[in-house]
């Protein structure tokens, strides 16, 4: 099987509204969280999604 989609990391201000067995990072301000984001997405090698101002996910298309 060869997995072509999935989530790298989950970025967040808000860590009740996300669960899972990916890696989840936690910020303390919005602006924190779109740096993360920024850094994340070019260290993994992915994408930076924007799902709400609480929430980004990292995913390799």
């Amino acid at each position: 099987m060869n997995l072509e989609k999935y989530i790298l990391a989950i970025i967040t201000t808000n860590p009740k509204k996300v669960t899972g067995s990916t890696a989840i990072f936690t910020c303390e301000t919005k602006e924190e969280m779109e740096h993360v984001a920024g850094n994340l997405e070019a260290i993994l090698d992915g994408i930076a999604h924007g799902l709400s101002d609480e929430l980004y996910v990292i995913v390799k298309h």
